[in-house]
């Protein structure tokens, strides 16, 4: 995400669903991401439009990455498009390789919890007041050495 694109993201959090599950964004809230570096706001592209945004804190030590929040434009809600956002940003290039995800969900966002579930995430309870979900990507196949 780039200071450029606070005027498309502003627009789509006058959606309500957007501004009562994952707002309100101000201004503080734009500076905090600009300047983190243990996450990203990760911008989602079709066409050269955006269709979603992702919130991501990187993994370290004992921790795996996590998506801390998914927007998708509310124009594009209901296309599948949710679902292959996560799986983009599991698989991207760019993204240090990491073999679990977790997500972080508000207790009262119940579509949210749904969703994770909908794509295979296995629930992992409450974690300092979020519902948390896990995600384990198989590890690398080794093949047998010869006998």
């Amino acid at each position: 995400m780039r200071r450029d694109d606070w005027a498309w993201i502003q627009e789509w959090y006058t959606d309500p669903v957007l501004d009562r599950e994952l707002g309100p964004l101000d201004e503080d809230w734009l500076e905090f991401v600009l300047a983190d570096h243990d996450g990203a706001q990760l911008v989602v592209e079709e066409d050269g439009e955006p269709v979603a945004l992702v919130g991501v804190a990187w993994g370290h030590d004992a921790l795996p990455h996590a998506i801390t929040d998914l927007a998708v434009a509310p124009e594009r809600r209901r296309e599948g498009l949710g679902r292959r956002v996560v799986h983009a940003v599991q698989g991207g290039e760019r993204i240090p390789e990491e073999r679990a995800w977790e997500a972080y969900v508000d207790p009262g966002n119940a579509p949210a919890a749904a969703f994770f579930l909908s794509i295979g995430w296995s629930p992992l309870g409450l974690d300092d007041g979020m519902l948390t979900f896990r995600d384990e990507r198989p590890g690398p196949v080794v093949a047998p050495s010869p006998a």
